[in-house]
């Protein structure tokens, strides 16, 4: 099976693309879709920059597509990054968003090819623990919930960082995994990167209620 993947170096994504190899299948193409806004409606936005890095530590050719971040908008960027890919179906890291998985369901069908989504519907915790059992080394770069302060970001989400967002999430009601957007997060390494990436300068902006941890400089560097 030959697909491409949408790709924001955030743990979802990641994760789909590493289950998806798991599968014997080639991921041949990494998808980055990049908002001209602040705010998008289907996509990440922290440090969408560094996805060419993390794109060659997993050693997968990659391309970037600007999109405006209007809604629907958003939705003929991402046919026109689908169009003429020449692969069998798009992964993706959607785990219980249906905005997302059903307009990225409806362009691949529109364009003769499938739509997967291996966390789809998977338990929310569940997601996270196979994410840290996996291997992989994941901070969190943006907060947006109650309950998150500034103390989370650049945070790593380990078996400790779980637990905390366990209690948050049966006292504020948010989705553990962060997939209504409580939440941003960056892997820096994982078990299918030959290179881990490193990050040199960093900047926390912070507003009072949310904030974002943002790489300014970071480098490629040998396991």
């Amino acid at each position: 099976m030959n697909v491409a993947a949408l790709f924001s170096g955030g743990k979802d994504s990641t994760y789909a693309i590493y289950l998806a190899q798991m599968r014997g299948w080639d991921v041949s193409r990494l998808i980055t879709m990049v908002p001209e806004k602040d705010e998008s409606y289907m996509f990440h936005i922290p440090n969408v920059h560094l996805c060419g890095l993390l794109a060659e530590a997993m050693g997968i050719p990659h391309i970037e597509v600007a999109t405006a971040g209007e809604e629907e908008k958003e939705l003929e960027d991402l046919r026109k990054a689908f169009t003429g890919l020449g692969v069998d179906g798009i992964v993706s890291g959607a785990i219980a968003s249906d905005y997302q998985h059903t307009r990225i369901d409806r362009l691949c069908h529109g364009l003769g090819m499938r739509a997967f989504s291996p966390l789809w519907r998977w338990d929310q915790m569940n997601v996270l623990e196979g994410v840290v059992a996996s291997g992989f080394r994941v901070i969190i770069v943006g907060v947006y919930a109650d309950g998150l302060g500034k103390e989370w970001l650049g945070r790593a989400l380990d078996t400790a960082a779980l637990l905390e967002l366990q209690k948050l999430a049966d006292k504020n009601r948010m989705n553990i995994s962060g997939e209504g957007g409580e939440f941003e997060t960056l892997v820096l390494d994982g078990p299918n990167f030959a290179k881990r990436l490193e990050i040199l300068e960093s900047e926390i902006v912070w507003n009072g209620t949310r904030g974002e941890y943002i790489v300014k400089k970071a480098r490629l560097v040998e396991k």
